[in-house]
């Protein structure tokens, strides 16, 4: 076999390949010996039908799978011994071939960038630390303090007012008669909330222990026999006992009914708590300093394929209009996500980084508990879409680069309050969603809401902001996915 590299332009290059018709004939001869043992043809005995008697019933379905065999494993050793690796799907174009003929073929192929990752030892990264006042741990654990429902039996003959808990059995008529769901026993309410029937426990108020008690309410909308919805009710109600509200006293017991070892090891945990809330929005951040940094690594070239591929991608649902509106807006987004890819991706390789699939597994248990009782659903999810693995894995794959980089960071570690936090955060959020209107208007008219609904103000805003710093992240691990997955798909060739 001869070789000859031409290179063209950039990173394009052609590599002309010639094998002669001796080796051709030499793997033909190999497959009809393979074969001949399988051929049963009239008047022969198995295994002994002569090769020209093959040829003239199979030759070309025998050539064909013989030339398309030789074009897979001579690319594959060409692609390796030149150390090329191709940015995406080389292709190839017969020039000569045929039964007694040399074989001269063209692999046209982009090749991906040679890329120096020594320069990311001197990435420089924030690492917040927030120290969370001890106020503030108080303060939550007074709150939980005030969640906490402690009640004890008020005396004799005391009358029941809001916020005391009554406890009563009752029994429900509907014109004189019985109906289903109409009976309960040792039924608690804390009067004032209005959590049973709408307007039933005002009419608690008042009562004693030991007190029969007549309630007269409509059926709600959501009781769970329709044809009574709506309809008078009266229930009658037989008092057990009356409980005052007592303030939970926050000491070494009440933190031993949370969980902890004593009330200073709650608060331990609390503060904890309190820092989590804030770090993982942090940490993101530190990784969108990481990652904006990799992007101003300077790189050869990016190959034109890659790019027209992730402009694709980018542009869809757009008119051709728009299309060529923004295109140079396209291209460059496209560009940086690509060289971001690329260069994570020769870090993971130098540093023979790789995921396993215990890692894999960690990670979908992790969804497992996210989501309780549909962890059928989420084992089918991945069972079923095997590039849904890949983007997990390429996920993976991108939060191990970014650990290992910062091994070798020089790292400005800041300690911060919570309210400092919460202005970095802020300030980030804003920064980010600055960026995502100004991409979003080289786009259609769609809106993509990324954020989870919080109860919280102060949650929602964390929520968002580690959303939109994560968005960057996201593109860059698909990015380097991407790389992978076609540098691995090289070796499987197309004609042209």
């Amino acid at each position: 076999m001869k070789v000859k590299v031409e290179n063209k332009k950039g990173l394009e290059k052609d590599i002309k390949i010639f094998i002669d018709k001796k080796t051709i004939s030499g793997y033909l001869d190999e497959k009809y010996e393979e074969i001949r043992k399988d051929v049963v043809l009239k008047g022969f005995r198995p295994g002994k039908v002569p090769t020209e008697i093959l040829k003239r019933q199979f030759g070309k379905s025998v050539y064909g799978e013989v030339i398309d065999k030789v074009l897979k494993d001579t690319t594959t050793k060409v692609l390796e011994d030149q150390k090329i690796k191709p940015a995406g799907q080389p292709k190839i174009d017969l020039k000569t071939f045929g039964e007694g003929k040399d074989l001269e073929y063209v692999i046209s192929v982009t090749e991906l960038p040679k890329i120096e990752v020594n320069s990311l030892n001197n990435i420089k990264v924030d690492e917040y630390i927030v120290k969370i006042d001890p106020k503030e741990t108080d303060k939550r654990i007074d709150q939980i303090a005030k969640s906490q429902n402690n009640f004890k039996d008020a005396e004799e003959n005391y009358n029941s007012k809001n916020g005391d808990l009554v406890v009563f059995d009752y029994k429900g008529t509907i014109d004189g008669k019985d109906f289903k769901g109409n009976e309960g026993k040792n039924t608690q309410l804390v009067l004032g909330k209005d959590l049973f029937i709408k307007g039933f426990d005002k009419q608690l108020v008042g009562v004693k222990k030991n007190d029969t008690k007549k309630v007269e309410v409509n059926l709600p909308e959501n009781f769970p026999e329709k044809e009574l919805i709506n309809k008078k009710a009266i229930f009658e109600c037989s008092v057990i006992s009356v409980r005052n509200s007592v303030e939970v006293k926050i000491n070494d017991e009440f933190a031993k009914n949370l969980g902890a070892k004593d009330l200073n090891n709650l608060k331990e945990l609390i503060s904890k708590q309190i820092n989590d809330e804030y770090k993982n929005s942090l940490d993101m951040i530190s990784k969108k300093q990481i990652l904006e940094q990799v992007e101003k690594q300077k790189i050869e070239a990016i190959p034109n394929n890659l790019i027209e591929h992730e402009v694709k991608i980018l542009s869809q649902g757009m008119k051709d209009e728009e299309l060529k509106k923004n295109k140079n807006n396209l291209e460059n987004e496209a560009k940086k996500r690509i060289k971001t890819g690329l260069i994570l991706n020769a870090f993971g390789e130098k540093n023979n980084i790789k995921v396993s699939q215990e890692e894999l597994n960690v990670e979908i248990q992790k969804q497992f508990k996210m989501m309780p009782g549909q962890e059928k659903m989420v084992k089918e999810y991945y069972e079923k879409n095997p590039s849904a693995i890949d983007s997990l894995r390429g996920s993976i794959y991108e939060e191990k680069i970014i650990e290992e980089i910062k091994k070798t960071a020089k790292i400005n570690k800041k300690e911060i309050t919570k309210e400092e936090a919460e202005k970095i955060l802020k300030s980030e959020n804003e920064k980010n969603l600055k960026e995502q209107e100004k991409l979003s208007s080289h786009k259609h008219d769609h809106k993509h809401n990324h954020d989870h609904d919080h109860s919280h103000k102060e949650e929602d805003k964390k929520s968002k902001t580690k959303k939109s710093t994560s968005n960057k992240k996201t593109k860059s691990v698909k990015k380097a996915k991407s790389v992978i997955k076609k540098t691995k798909s090289a070796k499987k060739v197309s004609k042209k």
